[in-house]
């Protein structure tokens, strides 16, 4: 009987992971229990945590350049502590008085820069949103070669700046530019050859390559935004005896209001905030007509080595472009409240 029950198998069960009394215990009731997540706050954390790396590259390109700028706009950074911005005297709101003082030299300069982006950045945005919405309406029928056509659109935009702005820039050159060419010797528009890169005209030749290149991404949005918007409308509409123009003013455009909000503002930001562009196009030294105030900034700073100054002038333009923000979301989000009420 001895040496049966030594032979007989250890018996399975709840109780068989206690071995003995020197053996670590393996059956669930010895296992540990590891601190479970609730789902509920896996779920909300989850979008943060990929969220992260995003927030974290915009802290480091963004957020602290701008908190050192609005720093240095009360310092007196000029030429002589650009290798010891520390050993540079504290100037108050003295940048800031220069800036907007618009009897002085440097206040009516920067008034005048600042009513020039204004006018452009009108036009610009005007004229990309009427393009752009106009070329996605005419795309929406189907023909052949839509695919094509769609593609050629969305090339300017697919462009890097660079490359589209240089091959702008030779072709606004006087003598051996397309532009002159077409205009003069094929059309004979101008009795000679005007000047597009200085003078009066850079504001035309600015404003050209501004809208070729801005018009698609317009085209694009508003592309999208239609293809929301229920056929069964259109139809009822002609039924009803609605010309084309009466269905886009009834129905095209208010349908889009939603997409147009966000489309303009985003527009207008980088419009008025467009520095690749003239700088590009004309170099450091933009011609006083399309003296935009972001050139006008970086001339201020990098040029005559006044970086207090540039720095209050950036910062009064970051306080502008908020204060019309939220202004421009208040109205709109106002506005479509009452229309759905």
């Amino acid at each position: 009987m001895t040496a049966t029950a030594a032979r007989r198998p250890a018996a399975s069960g709840p109780g068989a992971g206690a071995a003995g009394p020197g053996l670590p215990s393996r059956g669930p009731a010895g296992a540990r229990r590891r601190p479970r997540i609730p789902a509920r706050l896996r779920k909300i954390g989850l979008p943060y945590l990929l969220l992260l790396p995003a927030l974290l590259l915009e802290l480091l390109v963004h957020l602290v350049p701008m908190v050192i700028g609005i720093w240095m706009a009360f310092k007196e950074i000029t030429q002589f502590y650009i290798a010891n911005w520390g050993d540079a005297p504290w100037a108050g709101l003295d940048n800031f008085a220069l800036a907007v003082d618009f009897n002085a030299p440097v206040g009516e300069a920067l008034l005048r820069s600042f009513f020039t982006t204004c006018l452009f950045t009108v036009l610009s945005v005007g004229l990309c949103w009427c393009l752009g919405t106009a070329a996605a309406i005419f795309m929406q029928d189907n023909f052949r070669g839509r695919g094509i056509l769609r593609a050629l659109f969305l090339t300017p935009y697919a462009l890097p700046v660079y490359a589209a702005v240089i091959t702008w820039a030779f072709m606004f050159q006087r003598d051996y530019g397309l532009v002159n060419h077409v205009l003069t010797d094929q059309l004979g528009l101008t009795g000679e050859r005007p000047f597009w890169l200085i003078g009066d005209n850079a504001f035309v030749a600015l404003l050209t390559v501004s809208v070729w290149k801005g018009w698609p991404f317009a085209f694009l949005i508003v592309m999208a935004g239609l293809q929301n918007i229920p056929k069964e409308l259109y139809e009822a509409a002609a039924i009803d005896g609605a010309g084309v123009w009466q269905q886009i003013r009834r129905i095209t455009i208010p349908s889009l209001a939603p997409v147009n909000q966000v489309l303009i503002l985003v527009l207008f930001l980088w419009t008025f905030n467009d520095f690749n562009t003239p700088f590009v196009l004309f170099g450091d030294s933009a011609p006083e007509s399309a003296d935009l105030i972001s050139i006008h900034i970086y001339q201020s700073s990098f040029v005559t080595w006044n970086f207090g100054s540039g720095s209050a002038m950036s910062a009064l333009l970051l306080l502008f472009l908020l204060v019309v923000t939220a202004a421009y979301l208040l109205v709109t989000s106002r506005g479509r409240k009452s229309s759905d009420g």
